[in-house]
């Protein structure tokens, strides 16, 4: 198979502890010269962070090796909505907006973009009706979401994540969001660029039977769902076909092989 795409939370690490196998499997990708990428909606810590979780995890990594929405969400902002942008996203995220001007909800002055990731417990009904009232605007900025994850699970169990927040927005001010994450057509596009590879050649491999597999799929790829992170049984009896399953990211040496 000649190009693999791993999600991050819940197939490599759950929580703060690495998936066996894990390490392991992506030691086999680098031996067996397969390109891969991780790819992950994750909007709680930059590039930078995920790489040394990584490797507190075991697998050494290289910042070019990770596709994050925040990433791709600079080179659209530079390119589509250039100008200052809301940033509702964690404090240290906000490192890889670098080159991005910082605009704020609170006020009158003009805004380019609202930029939406997983802000978790920050968000209050004040924050959210401040987004609101910019897209109700006469000139309203562009909504980007980093990503569609609907939820996802922490060591307390299931979490809200950027999806609800976004749905919220978009029905209030009828607009439509630009979305730069799974499982939007076009973060996949970003990906398959980044390694070289085509989609009807690669697989995407992740816990998230709607974001990670039929995303994957919808944009041409296989779509492999994990056993592991917020899998839960019935998402093998609604709608989406997963091209495998498998017990953990383990498992993927011997699929492919």
């Amino acid at each position: 198979m000649p190009g693999v795409l791993i999600d991050l939370d819940g197939v490599i690490w759950e929580s703060d502890q690495v998936v066996p196998g894990a390490a392991a499997t992506v030691d086999w990708l680098d031996r067996q010269e397969i390109p891969y990428l991780f790819v992950t909606n994750t909007t709680s810590r930059p590039v930078r962070l995920i790489v040394e979780k990584l490797a507190r995890l075991g697998i050494h990594t290289h910042p070019d090796k990770l596709l994050t929405p925040p990433i791709a969400a600079t080179s659209w902002l530079s390119a589509h909505a250039p100008g200052p942008a809301a940033l509702l996203v964690p404090e240290a995220t906000g490192e890889d907006f670098a080159g991005i001007p910082a605009g704020n909800l609170d006020g009158d002055d003009p805004l380019s973009a609202i930029v939406v990731g997983d802000i978790g417990e920050a968000w209050t009904y004040q924050l959210l009706n401040q987004a609101f009232r910019r897209l109700m605007a006469t000139r309203p900025p562009a909504l980007v979401a980093l990503g569609m994850t609907r939820y996802w699970r922490a060591a307390d169990g299931l979490r809200l994540d950027v999806a609800p927040f976004i749905k919220a927005l978009e029905h209030a001010a009828g607009c439509e969001a630009v979305v730069l994450g799974k499982p939007s057509p076009a973060f996949f596009a970003i990906a398959l660029a980044q390694i070289g590879c085509t989609a009807s050649e690669t697989v995407m491999v992740g816990d998230d039977i709607l974001g990670d597999v039929r995303g994957a799929q919808a944009a041409g790829l296989q779509g492999f769902l994990v056993r592991t992170g917020k899998f839960q049984p019935t998402d093998l009896k609604g709608d989406v076909e997963p091209d495998a399953v498998l017990d953990s990211i383990a498992d993927l040496p011997a699929r492919l092989g």
